[in-house]
């Protein structure tokens, strides 16, 4: 387990920060295959880093991704079937498969290695599979077994979740590289030894991100539901009203307002959030964030200029140490602020509030 702790650290997420509190593995123990229970650690890791990546995602979203939301059990599910939920399920379900792979590769499981079943095939003009080729589908199986059980509903929701948990997986899939070594006389490269590795997370996040941003809402009749509920297998349900959209984001009910608080649906509302302007190295959504978070909520943008500390003037000391000294730099930051004598947003902007909502998450 010595590289299981090494790769997540690397990584910023050793075991010891986990924050069984948001997700706890204590749900495979007692619902989950006893036989896997040696994936545990694994699994646990790989949901932090789906919670870790969700709230990159959506640092500068109206919903921010709340710890809360990852917070449930095989008794209770995430409330909703919304657009929101469906984001939870794909990235926690990839974050799964992600890590269990990435360990399966550097040998931390005893019954599963690289995947070596494509060695020695022709792949393509001027080259052959050959390599360490990450195991996605041992990922897969584990990833499936342990997600997919906690999921004990017959019904549409559960069928999302399910569809949602799949697509998660299918993205890993979907973002993975291939990576090439040439041989040859003299560094010729007249042929290639190729292998398939896991892409960064973070693009799995974008992509899911991405499907998120254009996830499909999904009108079910009762005529549909009866033969979902007829259907034999674990995918049938999903496949008999879906089989067109296995990869993208699929969800039931409308988002509430993520502008207002709401207490009752776990909603902290808008008010408060930072929020960027004027910034350099921000994307152009990161940009019109002050907008989104602060005017269209009927909030106003409100400037504060604080002090930051930072390293600077860094020597290195043979040997080996690196000095720094602290430098003290005042900055601009903006707040989603409520106007002075304003008891909540305006009419015309409550009025546009729900589709401001939508049109933002759609964007």
């Amino acid at each position: 387990m010595g590289h299981l702790c090494m790769l997540w650290v690397a990584a910023g997420m050793c075991y010891t920060t986990f924050r069984a509190s948001a997700w706890s593995v204590s749900n495979f123990l007692v619902t989950g295959p006893k036989a896997y229970l040696t994936y545990t650690t694994s699994v646990a890791l790989g949901a932090q880093t789906g919670i870790e990546e969700c709230k990159f995602q959506f640092a500068w979203e109206r919903w921010n991704c709340p710890e809360h939301a990852f917070q449930f059990s095989t008794h209770s599910r995430l409330r909703g079937a919304t657009r929101e939920s469906s984001f939870i399920h794909a990235i926690r379900s990839a974050g799964v498969m992600y890590a269990i792979t990435k360990n399966c590769s550097m040998g931390d499981f005893e019954n599963c290695g690289c995947d070596g079943s494509k060695n020695g095939k022709t792949g393509g003009h001027g080259w052959i599979w050959g390599g360490c080729s990450d195991n996605v589908e041992f990922g897969e199986k584990i990833s499936r077994l342990f997600v997919d059980s906690l999921e004990k509903g017959k019904d549409a929701r559960a069928f999302m979740n399910l569809h949602n948990n799949r697509a998660g997986r299918l993205a890993v899939k979907a973002s993975m590289k291939r990576t090439c070594k040439c041989h040859g006389i003299s560094g010729s490269c007249s042929i290639q030894t190729c292998w398939l590795q896991l892409a960064d997370f973070r693009e799995m996040g974008n992509y899911l991100k991405a499907k998120y941003d254009r996830a499909l809402k999904i009108e079910l009749d009762k005529r549909q539901l009866r033969a979902a509920n007829r259907a034999e297998g674990r995918w049938s349900p999903t496949e008999a009203f879906l089989p067109s959209a296995e990869a993208e984001l699929i969800f039931l009910e409308d988002s509430p307002d993520y502008c207002t608080r709401n207490a009752s649906l776990g909603i902290y509302g808008t008010e408060g959030r930072e929020c960027l302007q004027n910034a350099r190295s921000a994307s152009r959504r990161e940009q019109r964030s002050c907008g989104r978070l602060c005017t269209e909520c009927g909030l106003q943008v409100e400037e504060r200029r604080t002090e930051a500390t930072s390293s600077c003037d860094c020597n290195f000391k043979w040997c080996c140490t690196v000095k720094c000294g602290q430098c003290r730099r005042i900055v601009n930051r903006y707040y989603c602020t409520r106007p002075a004598g304003s008891a909540g947003p305006g009419p015309r902007a409550r009025a546009t509030l729900g589709n401001t909502a939508t049109n933002s998450l759609a964007a």
